[in-house]
């Protein structure tokens, strides 16, 4: 006699939990989104924990940046020397760029103003290829990807500090002796610095979107050198030529110019307030201020996006 088989009836479905119960339950035991964007206080906290990090990567960058030449970290202060020269050739001899300024005073303006720019040029290159150049760094590893950039803008600082050895012989090879107006190189530079690591912030951001970006920005960094006085003065330029009062303003305002003012009236004796445009520590503070904010800002609002796609 065959036994029957019964089959049990099927378990009541369970309601699908909607989001809100799921990010209950999350909280409640205390899991969060992976990659979440932090809050600004806890980015900025992030930020400061990893600062040896930051310290120990562009000591490491800056190593290895010339690690491959026979010359080695020589080229840090041959680079900006060799175009200082040939700047001088073409603008100073050929050009005649140095008009407006005493002959004994152009080649320290001249290498100043090279050295400094380069300082923002070299910043703002780096920050361009700080994510797209560090996808493996960036996907391996989670820290505050502000590290990046902030420690490429940290690494040109270094380098111009090695280069500013070499302009302190040049300087004072033409007759520019220490005193004490060059302590406001510390505050110039530590503003010019803040405004760099601002731009690298944001180029970053943008570059990690954008690989071309790394292509097109030689061509606009050039076309800022030219009109930022590297190689001539603004005002000596400008004086007997028809132009807009405010195209004159815009050209000594802008950020490059104004920090290369500071250094140069710094460090040159012939270079005096005379060549400053008014208010310039207020613009160099509100320079500083604005790219540092608005770029640090702009760079922690897609922070959970780099690295992805």
């Amino acid at each position: 006699m065959s036994q029957a088989l019964h089959t049990p009836p099927p378990a009541p479905a369970r309601p699908i939990p909607d989001e809100g119960d799921l990010a209950a339950l999350a909280a409640r035991h205390g899991l969060t989104v992976s990659g979440a964007r932090p809050t600004l206080r806890e980015y900025v906290r992030q930020l400061w924990d990893r600062r040896h990090f930051i310290l120990a990567f562009s000591r490491a960058k800056l190593t290895a940046q010339y690690s491959q030449a026979k010359l080695g970290q020589l080229w840090q202060v041959a680079t900006p020397l060799l175009n200082a020269a040939v700047y001088f050739f073409i603008f100073g001899l050929l050009l005649g760029a140095r008009r407006g300024i005493p002959h004994e005073i152009y080649v320290p303006f001249l290498v100043t103003g090279v050295f400094v720019f380069t300082f923002t040029q070299s910043s703002v290159l780096a920050g361009v290829r700080a994510i797209s150049g560090n996808l493996g760094l960036v996907r391996a590893l989670h820290f505050p990807r502000a590290s990046l950039p902030v420690s490429f803008a940290l690494q040109q600082l270094q380098q111009l500090l090695y280069s500013m050895l070499v302009l302190v012989v040049v300087v004072m090879a033409f007759g520019s002796l220490p005193a004490l107006s060059w302590l406001l190189v510390i505050p110039a530079l530590l503003l010019q610095f803040v405004f760099n690591t601002g731009l690298a912030l944001i180029f970053a951001r943008m570059g990690s979107k954008t690989p071309d970006l790394a292509q097109l920005m030689p061509f606009v960094l050039r076309t800022w050198m030219y009109a930022s006085g590297v190689m001539f003065s603004i005002p000596a330029m400008l004086h007997d030529k028809d132009v807009p009062g405010w195209l004159a303003d815009v050209l000594q305002w802008n950020p490059a110019a104004v920090y290369m003012d500071l250094i140069r009236f710094a460090m040159i004796d012939g270079y005096g307030s005379s060549y400053l445009p008014p208010h310039v520590w207020a613009f160099a503070l509100g320079w500083a201020l604005l790219a540092g904010v608005i770029g640090f800002v702009y760079f922690w609002k897609a922070e959970e996006r780099y690295g992805r796609g």
